[in-house]
């Protein structure tokens, strides 16, 4: 029985669900006082979420399409000033930000691991805040440049785009072949993938559902546009392989574990889970897997990396799968290390002892 029902019995002259005293609707589902259908009800409230979806839906399209028409020069100072607006106005967001951000910092610290302006944030809260303070404003940039990416061409990348690791990106994208190109919710998301694309072609990606369909309709349009073929998480598992074994590229943002079924790898000094998607895929494909990262460096300037992923050592396939993800980890911490701040995923929960620990008044770990 589905939702813990329990079912009624000759022994259960009332259903559970109902109190002795409540009207129990009539066969054809009408009240047996007010003679009024129940149905009408809840179809007034699906139409009144259905309107609301399609006015935020409008709101959110309308936005994006005004943003990819808009000249850039303006659009620097406009992400900076919506994130400094959500920035005040978010405080949980704020708070799960900082303490994520903590963790990083420290943890930069304690292995001499970046800029210095970063590692003085693992003991000064003055820095540590405005690592905070930047983060909302590279959220802000990262749905303008969501919104922009149709217009995104190889001659405008050429120009704006430096790529740290060309050695690597040669070796994997000199060919169209079957390879799984690992991002993170990281700087500008899109961009790996738009390099693949002018290097290789058509890659294939899953995306996370979104509640609002005409929203998930638009991001899955413009996506489609730069020569991404979006599938639906419910598509990905058996498509992905699919793909592979067709000796073609896909791509897979793998640094939330957003279903509960990843594996346990240390991350920035503690435990939590990543998706075994990329691992599993890999192992049972033979497939190179590349972790990559674009992060901006000023207005419209960005700086890339890609990284292989080490070949996964172990007899059985699970031992190498979670080889594998132990190595994904150690590389998102080099690219993220290059930008803390520009890692979108910290505005959500990571690690789990972090979410256990108490929080002061500020949402700090006490």
């Amino acid at each position: 029985m589905s939702g813990g029902a329990t079912p009624s019995t000759a022994a259960d002259p009332i259903p559970p669900a109902t109190a002795p005293n409540t009207p129990v609707p009539d066969a054809a589902g009408r009240h047996p006082v007010t003679g009024r259908h129940a149905a009408p009800e809840v179809h007034r409230r699906g139409l009144r979420r259905r309107a609301a979806d399609r006015v935020v839906a409008a709101f959110v399209i309308g936005g994006m399409e005004l943003i990819r028409r808009m000249p850039d020069a303006p659009l620097w100072w406009l992400g900076n000033a919506a994130g400094n607006v959500e920035y005040w106005v978010a405080k949980r967001r704020r708070d799960e930000a900082r303490r994520n951000l903590r963790r990083v910092v420290q943890w930069m610290a304690a292995h001499d691991v970046g800029a210095e302006s970063y590692r003085s944030a693992a003991t000064d809260p003055r820095d540590l805040e405005a690592i905070v303070r930047s983060a909302f404003r590279h959220h802000a940039h990262y749905y303008i440049e969501l919104a922009r990416a149709p217009r995104f061409d190889w001659n405008y990348l050429e120009k704006r785009l430096v790529i740290d690791t060309p050695e690597a990106v040669d070796a994997a994208l000199s060919e169209r072949k079957a390879l799984l190109l690992v991002g993170l919710h990281f700087g500008t998301i899109e961009l790996p993938g738009f390099l693949a694309l002018q290097r290789i072609g058509q890659v294939v990606a899953p995306m996370e559902s979104l509640r609002n369909e005409r929203i998930q309709a638009y991001m899955k349009r413009t996506r489609g546009v730069i020569g991404v073929r979006i599938l639906t998480i419910e598509e990905a598992g058996p498509e992905l392989l699919a793909v592979l074994r067709r000796n073609e590229p896909i791509g897979i943002i793998a640094d939330r574990d957003l279903t509960g079924s990843g594996l346990e790898v240390e991350f920035f000094g503690g435990k939590t889970k990543i998706p075994a998607g990329p691992a599993l895929l890999a192992t049972e494909t033979g497939a190179p897997a590349y972790v990559s990262g674009v992060r901006r460096v000023g207005p419209g300037r960005y700086r890339g990396v890609l990284y292989p992923v080490p070949t996964p050592g172990g007899a059985s396939r699970r031992e190498r799968s979670r080889s594998m993800v132990r190595e994904e980890a150690k590389l998102f911490e080099r690219v993220i290390a290059d930008a803390p701040e520009q890692w979108l995923a910290v505005f959500h929960p990571i690690w789990p002892d972090l979410d256990r620990a108490p929080k002061t008044d500020t949402g700090e770990a006490a």
